[in-house]
């Protein structure tokens, strides 16, 4: 028997009914829309809409080897995707703009025994604009179904980098693969169309994310996409020197830039990334990355 496609498993998901919401229940339909503007040198958070489950900090200009970006923080007071839950995130970073966006805390992807939770996020970069999304990880509880869609678009000059970290469980309760099935795709474009598109498929009752070729005995996956002028042997020699993750780097399609990615345990695989996105920003804007700090 055929397995069946993530497209069709989805939309079976999606035809669940759910339990009746409790009176006064919000926050399923979660939307945040954030836009940056550079303005007189400097870059400003210019639009900022969220509704419940999101809150968005105002621009913080804390990053003294670049002046001119702003950072804002995505917070949740929940911090998690519930079955149901349809989230919709939307980055733009205007003209000459420079903008990190990133989360309080991980993600924790619930339980579900009906329907799915989906995220869908688009980052969109014009003209010489940089962009850095770089969330917090995504923690798959047991019998999790989650979806998550990411749209880049980037405009001639512009450059972004983008983060991702799966997390396979809890795994200090040494729950790990227990969660039905994680979907996540990233599609880049710019203006002449498609530059690559990359898919993460896991389904452990039907493939074991563990066996030779896929994730190995490593629990936690990192992907790093570097979009623009970057080269894929520093950032290889940087991430290989960097920690005890398994982790490399490739050119990707259309000389769209490079990805970096990782297996190990989850503070290897985060000091890969940080070790990344630190070559990524010195060869895109010309400054090292700052301490991540997050208290």
């Amino acid at each position: 028997m055929a397995a069946e496609s993530p497209q069709d498993a989805f939309e079976t998901y999606a035809a669940e009914r759910l339990p009746p919401a409790a009176d006064g229940a919000v926050g399923k339909e979660g939307r945040l829309d954030a836009a940056f503007a550079a303005v007189d040198g400097e870059t400003r958070l210019v639009q900022d809409y969220a509704t419940v489950p999101f809150h968005l900090t105002g621009g913080l200009d804390h990053d003294e080897a670049l002046p001119d970006l702003s950072t804002v923080y995505l917070q949740s007071p929940t911090g998690a995707v519930a079955q149901g839950d349809r989230h919709d995130l939307s980055v733009t970073v205007g003209e000459g703009a420079r903008a990190h966006v990133t989360t309080g805390n991980a993600t924790k992807v619930h339980g579900m025994d009906r329907n799915y939770g989906r995220v869908d996020v688009s980052l969109q970069v014009a003209a010489d604009g940089y962009l850095e999304y770089l969330p917090e990880p995504t923690i798959l509880h047991a019998d999790a179904r989650y979806r998550g869609e990411t749209t880049l678009s980037v405009a001639e000059g512009a450059s972004a980098v983008v983060g991702e970290v799966v997390v396979p469980g809890r795994l200090a309760r040494d729950e790990a693969f227990e969660f039905e099935r994680a979907y996540t795709r990233l599609r880049a474009r710019d203006p002449d169309g498609l530059l690559f598109e990359d898919t993460t498929d896991l389904h452990p009752a039907e493939r074991d994310p563990r066996r030779p070729g896929v994730m190995g005995d490593h629990d936690v996956l990192g992907t790093l996409y570097v979009v623009g002028e970057a080269a894929a042997d520093p950032l290889h020699e940087r991430v290989v020197d960097a920690t005890t993750a398994r982790a490399g780097a490739t050119a990707l399609p259309n000389d769209a830039g490079v990805m970096v990615r990782a297996l190990g345990e989850r503070a290897a695989v985060s000091g890969a990334l940080d070790a990344a996105w630190d070559e990524a920003r010195r060869m895109l804007v010309g400054a090292p990355a700052p301490e991540r700090r997050k208290d």
